[in-house]
């Protein structure tokens, strides 16, 4: 037992570090950067509040868990903003390899069998093929379309994106999980970009 505590208190004090991790995104009232363990709260909360927007058959416990694992490779990785390198940052094959590597390393640190689980979850969210993980991605998609609209346009104006490309690298995703949210949100993007 004794082992298995330390173990799991080594993974926790790791997951520290990920209040630590600066994103793009800044808070809805514009003063400061979000960090990923703050954005990895929000959209827990986000789950909660907005499960009755979820599919059929989506358990928001299952996606609650997914949402508070989903950015830890972060630690290692920092933050790969969507819209960073004109969008093809955030998926590149090097982005992908150091985060799977990043996964090995703090899932690791945990005792084997939760560990295997936690990470199960983690590639279970980033695969977003299962429901559960499809209404987690399109929540951790609109969580920063929310905030860019409280800030007066935040990163869309520093990576100076288009309504196209927000159609295509954010509203695709959240549309799958999510269409009569994305539907209700897209509209308040409208008068930002039609104001541009």
């Amino acid at each position: 037992m004794s082992a298995r505590l330390a173990a799991q208190f080594a993974f926790l004090n790791e997951a520290d570090r990920l209040k630590h991790v600066l994103r793009a995104t800044t808070l809805c009232d514009g003063s400061r950067r979000e960090n990923s363990g703050e954005h990895s709260w929000h959209l827990a909360l986000y789950a909660m509040v907005l499960a009755d927007q979820a599919g059929p058959g989506v358990s928001i416990d299952r996606v609650v868990r997914m949402l508070i694992l989903h950015d830890l490779v972060e630690i290692d990785v920092g933050d790969v903003p969507i819209h960073s390198a004109n969008g093809a940052a955030h998926g590149s094959a090097e982005t992908v390899a150091a985060e799977a590597a990043a996964a090995d390393r703090i899932f690791g640190l945990l005792p084997a069998d939760l560990g295997a689980d936690l990470r199960a979850l983690w590639e279970e969210f980033e695969a977003a093929e299962t429901p559960d993980a499809v209404f987690a991605k399109a929540l951790d998609r609109v969580q920063p379309v929310m905030h860019n609209i409280e800030s007066g346009g935040g990163t869309w104006i520093s990576y100076n994106v288009t309504a196209e490309q927000l159609d295509a690298r954010v509203g695709a995703k959240v549309a799958r999980g999510a269409p009569a949210l994305w539907d209700w949100v897209r509209a308040r993007t409208r008068a930002f970009f039609d104001a541009r």
